[in-house]
């Protein structure tokens, strides 16, 4: 088994926060290494590159990106001219590694397993690329992605192919659509995602009501 798949395999074995939280802790001095290099990680520039194409000549807009890691997402925006982008993420190594970017306004660490330290619509855009996923967060934080962001706030994030339907997230999104606190404007289904590991993924955009 190649060592991509053998991180893979113990990422999405996963089982609570806390085994998370010391799982990212330990990968993150390797983690951009592993995933870009080793895996072709290509979600973080790809959902970036989406909401900069929802904000055009935005610059200013404030926009949250929950699960930021290393800061992968966070550089990706800032290439695009965004000045007003926080992160949060459960991992203080993650955390320290985004910090050192300099692309963030505010960096915070947070269990996405819980309601996000945020106030209702507080962000212009929402973005969270890598950790809707199996043993990590479940389809119920989509509900506060989508509470933290303004009335007409793009939130934009990514889900597996294989775990989109089977693990509920396409449900949820069908409900909060159905109960009117959000438009759904873009499932793109097959986008890329790991490369190299042939992994794909739903590319979401919803508009918060």
């Amino acid at each position: 088994m190649s060592k991509p798949r053998q991180i893979l395999d113990r990422i999405y074995a996963l089982q609570n926060p806390g085994e998370a939280e010391s799982a990212y802790d330990e990968w993150a001095v390797n983690y951009e290494h592993d995933t870009t290099q080793g895996m072709g990680y290509q979600a973080p520039t790809n959902a970036a590159d989406r909401l900069n194409r929802l904000l055009p000549d935005q610059p200013r807009a404030e926009v949250l990106d929950a699960g930021c890691g290393t800061g992968l997402v966070g550089q990706a925006l800032a290439g695009y001219g965004f000045e007003a982008v926080d992160g949060l993420d459960l991992s203080t190594a993650m955390l320290d590694l985004a910090r050192d970017k300099g692309v963030y306004r505010s960096l915070d660490k947070a269990d996405m397993t819980e309601a996000l330290p945020a106030k209702d619509d507080s962000y212009d855009a929402v973005i969270c690329v890598g950790t809707l996923t199996e043993g990590h967060v479940g389809p119920e934080a989509i509900d506060e992605l989508v509470r933290v962001a303004r009335p007409g706030a793009p939130v934009v994030f990514t889900v597996i192919d294989s775990i989109w339907e089977p693990l509920g997230y396409q449900s949820r999104v069908r409900g909060l659509a159905d109960a009117g606190r959000v438009r759904l404007e873009e499932v793109a289904a097959d986008s890329v995602y790991h490369v190299k590991e042939n992994i794909t993924c739903n590319l979401v955009v919803l508009r918060a009501l």
